[in-house]
C-alpha cells in the first residue's frame, strides 16, 4: 500500500470548513484505492498571526519541506492587510520549494450555468499556466519618504529567461498532452523590457513543438476574449500578474470560485507541491456550513494526480460532475441549498457511480 504525507494547512474563514469535508473525500477515495494519506495539520494563518506576529513560526518551511504535499484551505482576514498573509505564508512556501508553476483548470460542467450568454456545458475547458515565483509579484523595491508629502513607492517586476523558458516549455507539454494548443498573454506594447523577453523566449520554445498551434494575445484583448469566446481557448501561458487575473476571469464565467481549483507544482520531487482552491476565506460567511466544497475537493483530485493516484483522482473528479449535474446537493452559491457538509457527502456517495 502507498502512503502519503501530507501536511494540511487549513488556514482561516471557509479554509477549515472546506478542508474538513475535503478530507473526508479524500479518504473515502484512498480506501477504495489501497492507498493512505497520513495528515498533519498545522494551524498557520492570520489567528496564527494575532498571537505571534508572524503567519508560521520561523522553521515553517523546514517542516513543510518533509512532506509529499501540501493541502491549504484559504489564507486571509480583514483585519491584516492582504501583503502580510501573501508574503509570510503562501509567497515564501513557493518561493521555497520552486513551485514555478500555478497550474489553474476552468471547465464549464453539466448543471452549471455561465453567466455568459448562449454558452453550455463543455464549451469551456481551458487550462492556465501561471508562471508563479517571479513576474510581477517579484517582492522587489521599496518605499522613500514613506508617510510623508513626497512618498515614493517603487515595485519592479523581474522576469529572467530561466524563469519564462521553463513555465512556456511547461505550457507546451501540457498542450502536447491536450489539444495541441496555446495561448500566450502579453503586454510587450506597453512593457518594452520584460514582456519583450517574454515574447521573444515563446517564439523561440514554440520551434521546438512544430505541432502546436500557437497565438499570443495583449492581456487586455484576453481579458475581452475570455468573455466574448472562451471556447476557443485550451492552454494558456502568462506571467504572475496576468495569469493571476485571467484565472478570476475563467472562474467566474464557469461557476464561480467555489469550483476553482489550482496546484501549485515544483518538477524537483525532492519539493512539496501546495495543493489550494482559488477562493479567498470568505470571513462573512465563516461559520454557517454554506461554503461550496467542491473546489477544495477537486483541488485534492489536483493533488492526487500529483501523487501518481490519478484513478482515485478522476473518480473525485467524475464524482463532483455527477453532483453537479444531479443539483439535488449543491450550496447556495449554485442555486442549491445544501450545506458544506452535505455537498461533500454527496461527493462520496458517487464515487462508485
Amino acid at each position: 500500500m502507498n502512503e502519503y504525507k501530507i501536511a494540511v494547512i487549513p488556514g482561516d474563514g471557509i479554509g477549515k470548513e472546506v478542508v474538513r469535508e475535503a478530507c473526508k473525500v479524500l479518504d473515502s477515495v484512498a480506501t477504495k484505492n489501497n492507498f493512505k494519506l497520513n495528515y498533519e495539520s498545522f494551524d498557520w494563518g492570520s489567528d496564527f498571526y494575532f498571537k505571534n506576529k508572524k503567519m508560521m513560526p520561523e522553521d515553517g518551511l523546514e517542516i513543510l519541506g518533509n512532506f509529499d504535499a501540501i493541502f491549504l484551505g484559504a489564507v486571509g482576514d480583514p483585519k491584516i492587510q492582504d501583503h502580510i498573509t501573501l508574503n509570510g505564508l503562501l509567497l515564501p512556501i513557493r518561493r521555497r520549494f520552486d513551485q514555478f508553476v500555478c497550474l489553474r483548470p476552468s471547465a464549464l460542467f453539466e448543471g452549471v450555468e455561465s453567466p455568459l450568454k448562449g454558452i453550455n456545458a463543455g464549451e469551456i475547458d481551458m487550462v492556465v499556466v501561471r508562471e508563479n515565483t517571479e513576474g510581477e509579484y517579484a517582492n522587489v523595491g521599496g518605499f522613500q519618504y514613506e508617510d510623508f508629502n513626497d512618498e515614493i513607492a517603487i515595485q519592479s517586476s523581474v522576469f529572467t529567461r530561466k524563469g519564462t523558458e521553463r513555465v512556456i516549455r511547461y505550457a507546451f507539454d501540457l498542450s502536447m498532452d491536450r489539444n495541441k494548443k496555446l495561448t500566450s498573454i502579453t503586454k510587450s506594447n506597453a512593457q518594452g523590457y520584460s514582456m519583450v523577453l517574454w515574447d521573444k523566449v515563446f517564439k523561440e520554445v514554440s520551434k521546438d513543438y512544430p505541432d502546436v498551434k500557437t497565438n499570443s494575445l495583449l492581456i487586455d484583448a484576453a481579458c475581452m476574449d475570455f468573455i466574448r469566446k472562451p471556447s476557443e481557448f485550451d492552454v494558456v501561458v502568462a506571467s504572475n500578474l496576468f495569469g493571476d487575473i485571467l484565472t478570476d476571469i475563467a472562474a467566474m464565467i464557469t461557476g464561480g470560485l467555489g469550483l476553482a481549483s489550482s496546484g501549485n507544482i515544483s518538477e524537483n520531487k525532492d519539493n512539496p507541491s501546495m495543493f489550494e482552491p482559488t477562493h479567498g476565506s470568505a470571513p462573512d460567511i465563516e461559520g454557517k456550513n454554506i461554503a461550496n466544497p467542491l473546489a477544495q475537493i477537486l483541488t485534492g483530485a489536483m493533488m492526487l494526480s500529483y501523487l501518481g493516484e490519478n484513478a482515485a483522482a478522476n473518480s473525485i473528479r467524475e464524482a463532483v460532475k455527477i453532483v453537479l449535474k444531479d443539483g439535488d446537493r449543491i450550496t447556495t452559491d449554485l442555486g442549491g441549498n445544501a450545506t458544506t457538509t452535505q455537498c461533500a457527502e454527496e461527493v462520496i456517495s458517487k464515487l462508485d457511480e
